[in-house]
């Protein structure tokens, strides 16, 4: 994880959000003695929320973790994608 100050994220805001996204790393922007700010990419972003709604019931969770389980069982099926 990458950390600056303000007034460097202003000398070159583009290069700092390019790293962001090509780096695929969060940015921490340090604001005062203990606020701040994190950049994250729109991927990563979404990825936060995906995962935040798979967790947010109790019986998605039980299922992700069968199959979780199944997996490292070696239970798991190899399939071919379907390309539409």
């Amino acid at each position: 994880m990458n950390i600056t100050t303000v007034s460097d994220f202003r000398k070159d805001i583009k290069a700092h959000l390019d790293d962001v996204v090509n780096n695929v790393e969060p940015l921490v922007i340090k604001r005062s003695k203990n606020n701040g700010v994190v950049v994250i990419s729109l991927d990563e972003y979404n990825a936060l929320l995906t995962t935040q709604h798979e967790m947010s019931s109790v019986a998605n969770v039980k299922r992700l973790d069968r199959a979780i389980d199944r997996l490292n069982k070696n239970h798991g099926e190899v399939r071919e994608l379907i390309e539409k």
